[in-house]
């Protein structure tokens, strides 16, 4: 007769809001670089560098320039991120074994992109504003449109265009962050298993940053087609773009590389905005997380 010896061991769990704050946090920092992708993939027939830009944007605006639009983005976290990394983690621990093996990725990459698909959606109106912001420098000063601030573009947004303008482009944000969360979420713990797995890693800083680069770096490359044409669509004018096809056809006649034009800023600014977003996500799981314990059998 077997004797089956059952082991209570604890862990701490996120709670569903962490994901925002983390998120919120890591744009503090990132929000330069992500003003310098915008740009970039808003070019139409031109191939200013990275830090060609930087310099333009620093010489007509000063250090400032780089953090247009930063309300917006911080709004864009804490509705995005807040909902795509709470349904995520609130489903994940859900559907998890209650012996505390990960649950399979198959099923991680699906609920990731459920919560992708609801923060991208959430998100839309935030991220509207946040590339209009971003961009309205390199407009003629008769075009701009000179948002104060993420709730002043929201409202003239609303009052200007109609309320449904909010949600321009929401197709692709959706779509983007479909694929933007399950290579972020999804291979960030299944990568950071595989790492633990290993005698070579343990659950701390060091792993989570190794886990968090190399999920960055996938979803950088999952998202960034859609992503430029999220962008595009986002700063046209109302009814420039008929179709989600014409703007396809439009980016593609300019070559196949103009959909993944920004690439290297998107990298540059997504790698350690994931990297930070992780590190503060596992340090408030860590320390401010809900204890849940895990029951361990041995045979």
């Amino acid at each position: 007769m077997n004797v089956v010896a059952v082991n209570v061991a604890e862990t701490r769990i996120s709670k569903w809001y962490f994901g925002g704050l983390a998120s919120a946090a890591a744009a503090c920092v990132t929000h330069p670089l992500d003003l310098l992708k915008v740009q970039m993939q808003t070019q139409k027939g031109k191939n200013i560098s990275m830090v060609t830009l930087t310099g333009i944007v620093l010489k007509n605006q000063g250090f400032g320039g780089l953090y247009n639009g930063i309300s917006a983005s911080l709004l864009r976290q804490l509705t995005y991120s807040t909902a795509r990394f709470g349904i995520y983690e609130m489903a994940k621990q859900q559907f998890a074994p209650k012996d505390g093996r990960p649950i399979p990725f198959l099923t991680s990459a699906f609920l990731a992109g459920l919560g992708g698909f609801a923060g991208g959606f959430v998100g839309n109106p935030a991220d509207l504003v946040n590339v209009r912001m971003q961009n309205d420098v390199k407009l003629p000063p008769e075009q701009r449109r000179n948002y104060k601030n993420a709730i002043h573009g929201l409202w003239q947004v609303a009052r200007t265009e109609g309320v449904l303008r909010l949600w321009a482009g929401a197709s692709m944000t959706c779509g983007r962050a479909v694929l933007m969360t399950i290579g972020q979420l999804s291979f960030y713990d299944q990568i950071k298993e595989l790492l633990i797995e290993t005698p070579y890693f343990e659950d701390n800083v060091i792993t989570h940053v190794t886990s968090s680069l190399m999920a960055g770096g996938i979803a950088t490359t999952m998202t960034q087609p859609v992503d430029v044409l999220k962008t595009r669509a986002m700063n046209a004018k109302p009814g420039e773009v008929k179709s989600i096809l014409t703007l396809i056809t439009s980016t593609a006649k300019e070559s196949p590389l103009a959909f993944f034009k920004g690439y290297i800023p998107a990298f540059v600014r997504l790698a350690p905005h994931t990297i930070l977003t992780f590190v503060f996500l596992e340090q408030l799981r860590m320390n401010f997380g809900v204890v849940k314990p895990v029951a361990l059998k041995n045979d």
